[in-house]
């Protein structure tokens, strides 16, 4: 089967990769690694000119990258720049967007204090038994399946139901909660949808008012609990926006995540050998595999606070920034064969940014490794020979339009086991599974 592996050339004139980028182009969005190649060398601080009509740099280089996640005249803290806040998100019910990811010091170190109890690494390893509980039970229903589109049937689910379990969800909300989360998702980006915007966040907002207010009168051993409880609180608003970054960045990030790990072992069955060998390489495959083809291909949005240098390019106040994580964990400068996937590759923990760095560095990197490990340990154990249903299908799947922010796959068809003849699919519905159903 053919490989994905960029070749470290752009191909095209820069200016044709500069408006690709800019636009979101499908050839960029397929496969976008040769074209970041090619600004590493050529334009590594490069002025794009995307759809929002705000001028917005493109950080490539991973020296420049790592810096510019901690630099502080690069602000995350987007109410200091409303409009364009709202000429890149659009006019959203600002309470959710009110968060630890769209703040600066000082109001962002006291909120990641308070929301960084639920995910010390002592924590997170507590829960590494319900974990696997859940993913066996999930891998369960899908064993029944056969053939499995492995983001509906897996992927999706394991991180939605860990994230119930964290918050506290009782099992009767979760159908209800889970589909106010989708019903804002869908809307987001969506320029035509803005009054169902508006009414769903809405409704999320009340719900999840609901969810706090419940939590308070009887306390558990959840992470929310803890929350309202502590001697440190947030204010009611706070743990609203709190619950929806949290859900948002937590399903979607590690999701997406667990298919391209699975799909670059699938193209490359001798690095899945290695780990069905010895499953002890699993924890450094996940760092590899985060390195090589991470979900998160861009940061999210900065904007200068005043004026900035990097290399020979001038950022003016005020414009956009974006760190290309994808590219910086590709940079031959830091890592050595690049486009190359190795999953026995060491100290790999703490270079590559595919969690980010400094300030914004993200919270919830010890529960997402921890399930990465899990998924990729249980289906190479269960499923040894799992394949593509349709290689060509595979190839072509990668998320299209014009935000880069996630790298990820549309759906990946799979046979998990071929020896067995093939029976009808299906796959076990998110709320049913998050519920227990």
């Amino acid at each position: 089967m053919a490989q994905q592996d960029a070749a470290p050339n752009g191909g095209g004139e820069l200016h044709d990769i500069v408006s690709a980028v800019s636009r979101g182009a499908p050839e960029y969005r397929q496969c976008p690694h040769p074209m970041y190649a090619a600004l590493r060398e050529q334009a590594p601080v490069c002025r794009l000119t995307p759809p929002h009509g705000i001028d917005t740099y493109l950080i490539t280089r991973h020296d420049d990258a790592r810096d510019a996640l901690s630099d502080p005249r690069f602000s995350k803290n987007m109410r200091g720049a409303i409009d364009t806040y709202h000429a890149v998100y659009g006019s959203f019910f600002d309470a959710l967007d009110d968060n630890v990811l769209f703040s600066d010091p000082p109001r962002h170190t006291r909120l990641r204090r308070i929301l960084r109890s639920a995910f010390t690494p002592r924590r997170v390893e507590q829960m590494r038994p319900r974990i696997t509980e859940i993913a066996e039970e999930i891998l369960g229903e899908c064993r029944k399946a056969g053939t499995v589109d492995l983001m509906t049937a897996f992927a999706f689910p394991l991180p939605v139901a860990v994230l119930c379990e964290l918050m506290g969800i009782p099992q009767q909300d979760r159908p209800e909660i889970l589909e106010q989360f989708a019903e804002v998702t869908r809307s987001r980006f969506d320029p035509g949808r803005k009054a169902e915007l508006k009414a769903a966040e809405e409704r999320l907002q009340h719900r999840l008012e609901r969810l706090i207010a419940d939590t308070r009168d009887h306390p558990s051993d959840s992470f929310l609990s803890d929350l309202v409880q502590a001697e440190e609180q947030l204010e009611d608003h706070e743990l609203v926006a709190s619950l929806w970054v949290l859900f948002f960045a937590g399903h979607k990030t590690t999701a997406y995540q667990i298919g391209n790990s699975v799909l670059n072992l699938l193209l490359r069955p001798d690095q899945a050998a290695k780990l069905r060998e010895d499953p002890r390489l699993v924890p450094g495959a996940v760092e590899e595999i985060l390195r090589f083809e991470g979900s998160v291909e861009t940061s999210t949005f900065r904007y200068a606070a005043e004026e900035a240098r990097i290399r020979d390019t001038l950022i003016p106040k005020g414009s956009l920034v974006q760190i290309a994580i994808s590219s910086a964990n590709r940079d031959p400068e830091k890592f050595t064969s690049p486009d190359e996937l190795d999953v026995t590759r060491e100290g790999l923990q703490g270079t590559h940014l595919g969690f980010g760095h400094g300030t914004h560095y993200c919270l919830g990197a010890p529960l997402a490794r921890l399930e990465l490990e899990i998924a990729l340990t249980l289906l190479l154990r269960e499923f040894p020979d799992m394949a593509p249903a349709d290689a060509q299908e595979a190839q072509g799947a990668w998320l299209n339009g014009p935000v880069a922010a996630f790298r990820g796959l549309q759906h990946l068809r799979i046979v998990l086991d071929p020896s067995r003849p093939d029976e009808d699919p299906g796959e076990p519905a998110l709320a049913s599974v998050a519920s227990g159903k």
